[in-house]
């Protein structure tokens, strides 16, 4: 740092010089020592100087309100809220969220590189504090297509940024396993470069954790046990815990997590939709629930913050002391979380609910990104599923609020050799086409447990390949659902007897809307409303549960591309189950 800073900023903590603004009447929140101090806080040229009685240029009067670090999210795709980095601050800034540690795989699978450094540049001059995680596994695995292809060498350059602090979620565990040469590269140029390296160990067992462990990958967001979570924070793991608009693991997990091990968790939301996120929160409602369900309020917020930072080598971040950067909020309490007022640097960013202004960034996608549905027209004879009446099928089975699928069998309805959907047993057909490289391919699926009663749902987020994924009642519709996700470049859409019920178009690589974020919020709230006309009443979000059904890297049973994938044998499946009930009926 600057010469003459450093020596102002030991001024002010030496009381020689006034500091350039002192927090009066307030209750710190010590997440050192797990205290309540009553003391003045100064503040130099943004960063802490001393806790003590301080006489300062500017006064902020914080009039009893308790004062702790800001949030940290530890692991979130900024795409998933399909908006750019300063909207996203927008919406997360008045929640308390004053830093994050972004991956950007999902615009990676499909813009590459390009994607990436989009992020960089968007999340540039805002006040919210954007570190990133390089992604690691661009595509997930060689089970699909996708829109890119990085690797460690591709990688390596980005590790100049600045505010790069870690590989990104290794989810490829065979990789890591079986020595694959370009996953090795990729872990060794992380550690040369002095990074962390997250992990995803989405249904791997103890011996698998041992493994990824010794590859030096020190954390996991996909654990959905208790169980899990202790097997992790016995091998020197960080556990994430996560509560996104999919994945809402938080209150299971917690059963692991005690006053001892506390300190090597963390909170994190991971994929959460901009409308979850303005009405539900973000790592403040993490917080939340974890004080509801027992947890002292402290420690819940020592895990949203200097757990946090710890974690990725933030080292000036997730404290109020002297040294760390003058993130900080003010709080009624420390039961409700409310968040009254959101600093950074020490200057008031949102307060009651909102930013005092609203952040803009001047980046602009490129041509590529803009036009990234590439993809052939097809037809409705590419949607048939050829069964027989008498044949049992392999069928993908939601979990609500989960990210993790039950392979089951059954018996379907067939007519003339052709499936049939199947209001009564909730069995819709599912599709994901190839858009990125006009390939031509469409894997088909039946999917258990999504609740529609006509029509189709159709988006261009399907993780992680982010081709289209779609799932209706009825062919016309589904191809009704596809052509307008074509026609306007990538987003989500619901169809209903040939009409498009609402829409959301999401131009930036088919994930990210180019307009505000209460613009998008609208057109979200217009899909919601839309869900009804189709009899839809479950008590999940079924686009961003359809987005996960495409991810094979999750258990137990996904579609690709390429078709129906078997994620415990790691192998393609036939949607026609090897049993049969009978030869005929």
């Amino acid at each position: 740092m600057d010469k003459k800073l450093l020596k102002k900023r030991i001024a002010i903590a030496a009381k020689k010089i006034p500091a350039d603004i002192v927090i009066k009447n307030g209750k710190i929140v010590d997440v050192f020592n797990q205290e309540i101090i009553e003391a003045d806080i100064a503040i130099a040229d943004g960063v802490f100087a001393g806790i003590g009685s301080y006489q300062g240029e500017f006064i902020i009067d914080a009039k009893g309100k308790y004062v702790t670090p800001g949030f940290i999210d530890g692991h979130v795709h900024i795409e998933s809220a399909m908006v750019t980095p300063a909207e996203f601050a927008n919406v997360v800034l008045p929640h308390g969220v004053t830093s994050v540690v972004a991956d950007p795989h999902e615009i990676a699978n499909v813009s590459g590189i390009e994607g990436i450094k989009f992020m960089f540049d968007g999340s540039e001059n805002i006040p919210l504090n954007v570190f990133f995680a390089i992604p690691s596994c661009v595509p997930a695995t060689p089970f699909e297509n996708n829109g890119s292809s990085l690797l460690a060498l591709d990688l390596l350059p980005l590790y100049k940024h600045e505010r790069v602090v870690s590989l990104g979620e290794v989810m490829d565990f065979p990789a890591v396993l079986n020595g694959d040469e370009d996953m090795i590269d990729k872990l060794l140029d992380a550690m040369s470069q002095n990074k962390v390296i997250d992990g995803h160990a989405a249904g791997v067992d103890q011996n698998g954790i041992n493994v990824y462990t010794a590859a030096g990958i020190h954390s996991d967001h996909e654990c959905t046990t208790a169980e899990e979570a202790k097997d992790r924070l016995q091998r020197g793991m960080y556990v994430m815990l996560r509560e996104g608009s999919a994945s809402r693991d938080l209150k299971t997990l917690l059963h692991a997590v005690n006053e001892t091990n506390a300190r090597r968790c963390l909170f994190v939301t991971d994929d959460k939709h901009l409308d979850d996120l303005i009405e539900e929160g973000s790592i403040d409602h993490n917080v939340r629930v974890t004080i509801e369900q027992g947890m002292k309020p402290i420690t819940a917020i020592q895990m949203a913050t200097i757990n946090a930072a710890e974690c990725f080598g933030l080292k000036n971040k997730g404290a109020i002391a002297p040294g760390y950067d003058a993130d900080f909020l003010l709080l009624d309490n420390l039961e409700s979380v409310d968040v009254l007022e959101t600093f950074v640097k020490g200057i008031s960013i949102a307060k009651n609910g909102k930013c005092v202004s609203e952040y803009k960034n001047a980046a602009r996608p490129t041509g590529r990104i803009i036009n990234s549905i590439q993809m052939k027209d097809i037809t409705s004879d590419e949607l048939t599923i050829e069964l027989n009446h008498g044949q049992k099928a392999n069928i993908i089975s939601i979990v609500p609020g989960s990210i993790v699928t039950k392979h089951v069998v059954m018996e379907v309805d067939a007519l003339n050799g052709k499936f049939q959907s199947s209001i009564s047993d909730d069995l819709l057909k599912m599709v994901v086409i190839e858009r990125h490289n006009q390939l031509g391919n469409v894997g088909l699926g039946i999917l258990q447990g999504l609740g529609l009663n006509s029509g189709a749902i159709a988006t261009t987020i399907a993780h992680d390949s982010h081709n289209i994924v779609a799932a209706g009642t009825n062919d016309e519709d589904l191809l009704v659902a596809v052509n307008c996700i074509k026609e306007m470049s990538g987003g989500v859409v619901v169809v209903d007897n040939g009409n498009v019920l609402a829409s959301l178009p999401l131009v930036i690589s088919g994930l990210i809307s180019d307009k505000d974020y209460k613009t998008v919020n609208t057109g979200l709230h217009k899909l919601n409303n839309a869900l009804g006309s189709l009899g839809f009443s479950g008590d999940f979000n079924p686009f961003i549960t359809l987005s996960f059904m495409a991810l094979p890297v999750i258990p137990e049973i996904k579609l690709t591309d390429l078709g129906l994938f078997d994620v415990k044998s790691f192998k393609h499946i036939s949607i026609k189950s090897e049993e049969t009930i009978s030869s005929n009926r």
